[in-house]
Order: structure tokens, then C-alpha cells, then sequence
């Protein structure tokens, strides 16, 4: 007798992004191919934001859309995102086999995921800490869409040291089969010429690789960012930026906006 899957539902979906499918699945589509397809070299990572689609979507997709030309080659997907729903420490990885959204189910590499709690004293099981948080569950429908099929490492980061991180994505790195996504938004609730000037110190920390210098207030992902830098400039990878604006250019309201970015190593 098969054991039943354990599924972790969608808890933003009719939020973030829309819950009706064949409306998501149009939503996503449109923002793949806004823009022409250009050719690039596999992406051996992203940095991609997570507010909701009406506001980050079109940003996120600048990345996601370099993804088509290998939507049979990448098979795994390590998905690294900031916790804002509880307090953490380290890592956290669920006790679930699928992640569920409007466009079906994900699984997960249960078996990588046990490997790593077991390994590493950073992770932990946390299915709290994965149910209601949004930021690698907006990632989701996109990897769905530019991807045939993949498996699923997904942390939620809490306090954790460069190191920490980036000892499990090195572990991790694998080869062109293997694709690593950073969620996170940049700077909040700034006046629009405010979040230019600090999204842009951002985002030259990051093409720099200078992930120490990423304040507390440059973007909530920072600390996976770091982890990230941090074995990607061992690694010799080179930065490329896809896109760098805010909610004031995608909502038209520029008196409090969140700041969004997108790039791509190679």
C-alpha cells in the first residue's frame, strides 16, 4: 500500500497571485513574454522578487524568461527565501512530499531534504515556518510555467551567518541540472526617489559581490543573498542584471514603494 503524500496547500493564492488556474497560468505567460526570449548561457542562479504578481511579476519574469531555453535541463530547483512569519533560527525545511499551487504539485526531494537535516546543524524541520510564508511560494507558478519538471529543495532562512548558507548551497551547487533562486524584496516603504537611491546602492553591493554590505534595511532576503555571493565569487560566476525598478513604476503610487530587482549568475 503507497504511502498518501502530506501536501502543503497554497496559503497565498487569491493574494499574491491569482487562485483560478487557467487565470495564473495567463498572468505568468504574459509576463514571460512581454519581452523577446534572449539567449544566454544556462543560469546557474536567480535573485528574484515576491510581492505580488501586479507589482513584481514583470520584474521577476525578466529572470524566469531565461529559464525557457532550458526548461528540460534544469530538473532541480533549490528555492532559498527570508522568514516573515515566525522568529528562526538557521534553515528550515518541511516535512511535506508536495508543494501545492492553482497549476498542481511540486514535488519536493525528500530524500536530499532528510540528508540535510541530518547533516547540517544550521537545518531544521520547520513545517510553521513553511505554512503561510510567502516569499517561496510566489516563486512557484513561475518555476511551473518555464519548467517541464523539477524537484523541489525549498529553506525558509532565518538568523543564520554567511557561512551557514553557504556551506548548504555549495553542497547543493550540482551541475547545469541544478537551478538556485533567491527570493527577496528590496528596500520598503521609502518615497519612490528614495528606494531608487537605496535600491541602486543595493544592487551594486550584489554585482560587486559585497554581500556584507548589505544593511538590514537593503532587502529582506539579504541573508541568503549573502550565502549566495558568498560561493558564487569562489566559483567565478559572472552577474547579470535584468531588471531594477520598484512598485511605484508597476502600481503608478510612488509615495510608499517596495523595491524589486532581478538578476542572473552565470
Amino acid at each position: 500500500m503507497s504511502k498518501i503524500k502530506q501536501i502543503r496547500p497554497s496559503a497565498v493564492s487569491g493574494m499574491f497571485y491569482p487562485g483560478e488556474p487557467d487565470t495564473l497560468s495567463d498572468q505568468i505567460f504574459g509576463f514571460i513574454h512581454e519581452k523577446p526570449i534572449e539567449t544566454t548561457a544556462v543560469p546557474k542562479a536567480i535573485i528574484v522578487p515576491h510581492a505580488g504578481t501586479v507589482y513584481s511579476g514583470s520584474i521577476a519574469a525578466s529572470a524566469y524568461r531565461t529559464l525557457l531555453q532550458y526548461r528540460h535541463v534544469i530538473h532541480k530547483v533549490i528555492l532559498l527565501g527570508p522568514a516573515h512569519r515566525v522568529y528562526l533560527h538557521g534553515l528550515a525545511l518541511p516535512t511535506v512530499d508536495q508543494f501545492q499551487t492553482p497549476l498542481g504539485e511540486i514535488n519536493l526531494d525528500t530524500k536530499t531534504i532528510q540528508n540535510l537535516v541530518d547533516d547540517y546543524p544550521q537545518i531544521s524541520y520547520s513545517d510553521q515556518a513553511h505554512a503561510e510564508e510567502h516569499s517561496l511560494e510566489v516563486q512557484l507558478p513561475f518555476l511551473q510555467e518555464v519548467l517541464a519538471s523539477f524537484r523541489l529543495i525549498p529553506f525558509v532562512v532565518g538568523e543564520a551567518s554567511q557561512k551557514e548558507v553557504g556551506d548548504v548551497i555549495k553542497h547543493l551547487w550540482g551541475g547545469e541540472e541544478c537551478l538556485i533562486v533567491i527570493s527577496t524584496d528590496l528596500s520598503h516603504f521609502h518615497s519612490y526617489d528614495e528606494a531608487v537611491k537605496q535600491d541602486t546602492v543595493t544592487a551594486n553591493h550584489i554585482e560587486t559581490f559585497q554581500g556584507e554590505q548589505l544593511g538590514d534595511r537593503s532587502a529582506c532576503g539579504r541573508i541568503p543573498i549573502r550565502g549566495l555571493l558568498h560561493i558564487a565569487q569562489q566559483k567565478g560566476l559572472s552577474i547579470k542584471r535584468f531588471d531594477l525598478r520598484n512598485s511605484g513604476d508597476t502600481s503608478g503610487r510612488k509615495d510608499q514603494v517596495v523595491g524589486y530587482g532581478a538578476w542572473g549568475f552565470f
